[in-house]
């Protein structure tokens, strides 16, 4: 190491771990979802069956009884939670078919798709974010069905999480899908991980927001704002 380089596994701030500290402050490393190369070896039967005994053992170690009525079925519950429903998204394969159409009717101004409710998982203590997500785009001359719009914001919350990446990945995969940069993604979301841990702030609330192409330019930007009351 040079004399003047900081190894970012021995900064200490504040006398805490730089990994402690990036994820009490709640900070991103990557616009795309760190994943390992071999994220999709395992079937999804394959992991739901390592996470229930991994999870199995954190009971036990808790100190809790798993011969208990109501707690036996846990470890499967949350393995099968984890695999087919709240972390669904970090595959590719769940990925919900977008359809393109000619815009026939030939709409010119923005589409706004407002609260679209999410739900995502802080990345840093694997508790929720809970948020309402506002899209729009101006038509290039092509339009997706209006539940298409719902189904990528679920799409890309349904993994770990931090609200940036997620305004960032939905944002980019409909400029893609629609062929236009003209696309406007604001999310206002509570954070669990600041509500009921750390601070304990159960009044707060973090906006994100993204915008591309004309709605940059500051009447529409505005427009788009207006129509959210924002």
């Amino acid at each position: 190491m040079k004399p003047n380089e900081i190894s970012l596994n021995t900064l200490l701030v504040d006398d805490t771990p730089l990994d402690d500290e990036l994820g009490n402050e709640h900070v991103s490393t990557s616009v795309e979802t760190p994943l390992r190369p071999d994220a999709f070896e395992l079937s999804d039967d394959q992991k739901i069956a390592k996470i229930q005994e991994h999870f199995r053992e954190i009971m036990l170690t808790l100190g809790l009884d798993l011969n208990d009525d109501s707690l036996k079925g846990t470890p499967k519950r949350v393995a099968k939670m984890y695999v087919k429903e709240i972390f669904s998204g970090l595959n590719p394969a769940n990925f919900p078919k977008a359809t393109l159409f000619e815009n026939k009717y030939r709409y010119q101004e923005m589409l706004v798709e407002k609260d679209i409710q999410f739900y995502s998982n802080c990345e840093h203590h694997f508790v929720p974010i809970i948020g309402k997500a506002h899209v729009a785009y101006i038509s290039s001359g092509k339009v997706i069905g209006l539940s298409k719009l719902n189904r990528i914001v679920q799409y890309f919350s349904r993994r770990p999480q931090v609200q940036e990446r997620l305004t960032m990945q939905i944002a980019r995969a409909l400029q893609k899908i629609l062929e236009t940069e003209d696309v406007a993604v604001v999310m206002d979301a509570s954070h669990l991980c600041v509500s009921m841990r750390g601070v304990q702030d159960p009044t707060s609330s973090t906006v994100t927001s993204f915008y591309g192409g004309k709605f940059a330019e500051d009447d529409r930007k505005k427009e788009f704002l207006g129509y959210l009351n924002l």
